[in-house]
């Protein structure tokens, strides 16, 4: 159960007392977008990122979610990925297909992982040239600000540097506004070479959620929320048209409101 929930009209803050608490929430958070979604488009179009996200959609697996969510209708990407084999640890897809696709009846065809065996930089765009045919038959809704892909949610965890997706402080892509996917071959975390969605991309998805948990985070989160410290990834992260939720735990959320 939440310890706390803010709703404005287009950002929520859930602050959980512990990490199954966490689970929970952002399962049933998870669950609805996707009833919503899929009575509304016939589809549910996720972007997922690394991190220990994966962990906390574990609820999912579970009943009664693993009955009731129509998986069928889901479709799989990724907002960032390392270029990596997808055999090796590094491998986001890896992280999801261990602890959500082989759990769960997702459609094989419908799961959009990257080509791993080129550049990053060809992987980058043969992404989105992915993207693109998907935008053009509809599985993802198009954004009627910005001709972007609007996905129906996006799930990122924000880092300790304040970094979402592959986006990381001060990085030349964070400016990036043609492109949909680009990449990196600088992360200041390893593996150096990466995609990642631009924030015009994340910025136009119906439903953004940042996750942030840990004590070791209580700094970031406080110059995001209260010192809107604008040259954050995480602080970036502002939905033109849709909707963003936050799901931290108390020592992640510990000093917000401080002042410094």
């Amino acid at each position: 159960m939440a310890l706390f929930v803010d709703r404005t009209a287009d950002t929520e803050m859930h602050i959980l007392e512990n990490a199954d608490d966490m689970r929970s929430d952002l399962a049933e958070y998870i669950a609805e977008l996707s009833e919503a979604s899929i009575k509304e488009r016939g589809v549910f179009a996720i972007a997922l990122s690394g991190g220990s996200l994966i962990s906390f959609m574990g609820k999912l697996c579970e009943a009664p979610y693993n009955k009731t969510v129509d998986w069928a209708k889901w479709y799989i990407f990724w907002a960032d990925e390392r270029v990596v084999a997808k055999t090796h640890a590094d491998s986001n897809y890896k992280l999801v297909k261990d602890g959500l696709l082989s759990k769960v009846p997702i459609v094989h065809s419908h799961v959009h992982s990257i080509n791993d065996s080129v550049t990053a930089e060809k992987a980058a765009e043969d992404y989105e040239f992915v993207i693109r045919q998907l935008v053009r038959t509809r599985v993802i809704n198009v954004s009627e600000i910005n001709d972007c892909p609007r996905f129906d949610l996006v799930l990122l965890e924000m880092g300790p540097d304040g970094d979402v997706g592959s986006l990381f402080p001060n990085h030349p892509v964070l400016k990036e506004k043609e492109q949909w996917v680009t990449f990196i071959t600088d992360s200041p975390k390893p593996p150096p070479e990466r995609i990642t969605f631009t924030l015009p991309v994340i910025n136009s998805a119906s439903n953004v959620v940042v996750v942030a948990t840990g004590r070791s985070k209580a700094d970031i989160v406080h110059l995001v929320f209260d010192e809107f410290y604008s040259e954050l990834p995480a602080r970036m992260v502002q939905p033109i048209n849709g909707k963003l939720a936050w799901f931290m735990d108390q020592g992640a959320a510990s000093k917000i409101g401080h002042k410094s």
